[in-house]
């Protein structure tokens, strides 16, 4: 498994890619350090995983995508 973290740019959420990492602990532990977010929403597909990333107010800041 890959995961991805991505911040937004200003125009789109999956934007600038800012690391890789093999596990989603170790690329929410990256978030934390790199994004300010609050709230984090996970979603399961069949062959991936995103992490939304959320601001104070509910906004957009980035996502990690985890892929099988």
């Amino acid at each position: 498994m890959t995961c991805k973290l991505y911040k937004w740019n200003g125009r789109f959420i999956q934007g600038d890619l800012i690391s890789q990492h093999k596990t989603q602990a170790l690329a929410l532990k990256r978030a934390k350090k790199e994004i300010e977010f609050k709230f984090s929403v996970k979603e399961k597909g069949k062959n991936e995983t995103l992490i939304w990333l959320d601001g104070k107010d509910h906004d957009p800041v980035g996502v990690i995508v985890c892929k099988k």
